[in-house]
């Protein structure tokens, strides 16, 4: 009887955690020449963070790493949906390449012999750890376990659990026992360390102590599953925000009418989470700030490691989401549409002996080029399948643009982030509908000029671009 694939990937996965843990001490000494990775994931973050201008969100430590880094203004997710974006940037394909359009799936499902990202680093003499969700994960359900984890990746995993499990009766649901796909929150009892991201921290800070004690290069992949819904955090990030200070997004009248059919399903699909009462939708946004801050926090927390061993002298870090989220903006909560809110993520890269840092650029930037830009700052062989590209040159001048526009897809339909638009058709080639934004008189993109006489010629441009995208996007990856 042969046994099906998931449950060998979960068995072999066992067995190479009990194989880290042993041998942890000997694994990936450390070679001088070579920077070690410090991968920063959280969980449904958008970019309301201090550093990207937002006026309310406190967050000192993602703004500290900024400072020593380049912040990514223009970078974009693949596809905003847990499962779909983390294949797709820890394999450096676009989805439709990986095929997988839908959570709950493992990465080699369809890519059997595919070389994730970890991998690559595992393979050439790092020692590769995870801890917390980088593959995707049900949540809150599966926090504890491996998730829809690809155990090919890692030499160690570390799936940390917290009272947030254990407290799962005390939190405020939309929808009662729902939590992970629908609007839920608790201000928590308790200390950062008790709750599943401090454990994480906790455990980062332990192994970076160790990798600096016994000198092992180290490719570290740190999920944190905040803000996530649902949105737990003790009750201190909280108070941070008192609800009178926060502003719900308004919507104009009739708004959407202008929009395509599937364009109003992604905003729509949620009932519960429509038309919420103001005072709901300002604990809602509180919530999802607290959880912000509480992240932030332990993101800190592994700074400090960070530097308090020396390893920030020779150690990339990579600070990002999976892919943004609306909270409230064009009437819709959560993920899983083609607007700026839910296809665009933070993203800040260090690099050790950065001789500017604190820079921005607004080069374009997508998820998928993670994969090929660690390769040539760590000068490792990468695939020669892999469809992002190296971000490099705009970490060594913000003015440089490796790619001239953002791709992201969802359900049925693709969108294209250039400078100034923002260009989307539904359907195939466009036949159910498109729309056009133009981010400079409207960066909320709230008045589709799709079906306005004066714009068809940019629109043929655009949609030719687009089209040679996706076609590009669609080209299945020469795995050996």
């Amino acid at each position: 009887m042969r046994m099906p694939l998931r449950v060998l990937l979960v068995l072999f996965g066992i067995v190479l955690a009990n194989v880290g843990a042993c041998h942890a001490a000997g694994a990936g000494k450390s070679d001088e020449g070579k920077p070690n990775v410090l991968l920063l994931v959280c969980d449904d973050l958008n970019c309301d963070l201090s550093c990207y201008g937002h006026p309310l969100v406190q967050s000192p430590n993602i703004d500290r790493l900024a400072l020593r880094g380049v912040r990514f203004e223009n970078a974009y997710c693949q596809y905003p949906l847990c499962g779909p974006s983390r294949a797709s940037f820890m394999t450096g394909l676009y989805p439709d390449q990986t095929r997988v359009h839908r959570n709950a799936v493992y990465v080699r499902e369809h890519l059997t012999k595919v070389q994730t990202m970890a991998q690559m680093f595992r393979n050439q003499g790092y020692f590769a750890t995870r801890i917390g969700k980088i593959f995707h994960y049900g949540v809150p359900k599966q926090i504890g376990t491996g998730g829809h984890d690809d155990p090919y990746s890692w030499d160690y995993t570390i799936n940390p659990r917290g009272r947030d499990k254990t407290d799962e009766d005390l939190i405020f649901s939309l929808e009662p026992g729902k939590f992970g796909g629908t609007l839920s929150w608790l201000a928590a009892e308790g200390s950062d360390e008790e709750q599943t991201d401090g454990i994480a921290a906790t455990e980062a800070t332990r192994l970076l102590k160790q990798y600096a004690q016994q000198g092992e290069q180290f490719f570290l992949a740190v999920g944190l599953f905040r803000p996530h819904t649902p949105f737990v955090a003790p009750i201190k990030y909280f108070e941070m925000y008192p609800p009178q200070q926060i502003k719900i997004p308004r919507v104009p009248p009739r708004y959407l009418d202008s929009l395509p059919p599937s364009a109003r399903l992604a905003l729509t699909r949620k009932k519960s989470q429509q038309n919420l009462p103001a005072e709901l939708a300002r604990q809602a946004i509180q919530a999802y700030y607290a959880s912000i801050s509480f992240a932030d926090a332990q993101v800190g927390r592994v700074l400090d490691a960070l530097e308090e061993t020396g390893l920030a002298d020779n150690t990339i870090v990579i600070f990002t989401s999976d892919h943004g989220y609306h909270m409230g903006e064009h009437g819709h909560w959560q993920k899983t549409t083609l607007f700026e809110n839910a296809a665009r993520v933070p993203l800040i890269i260090a690099t050790p002996g950065t001789e500017q840092p604190g820079l921005t650029t607004t080069a374009p930037a997508e998820m998928v080029d993670f994969y090929p830009t660690l390769a040539e700052l760590c000068d490792l062989k990468a695939p020669d399948y892999l469809a992002g590209v190296s971000l490099v040159p705009a970490l060594q001048d913000p003015d440089q643009r490796p790619r001239k526009a953002a791709l992201t897809q969802y359900a049925n339909g693709y969108s294209l982030r250039t400078d100034r638009y923002r260009y989307t058709e539904w359907g195939e080639k466009g036949r159910e509908g498109a729309e056009l934004y133009d981010h400079q008189v409207d960066p909320e993109e709230l008045v589709n000029l799709a079906k306005q006489p004066e714009h068809a010629k940019l629109m043929g441009q655009l949609s030719l671009q687009l089209q040679d995208r996706i076609a590009a996007a669609c080209q299945a990856p020469k795995i050996e």
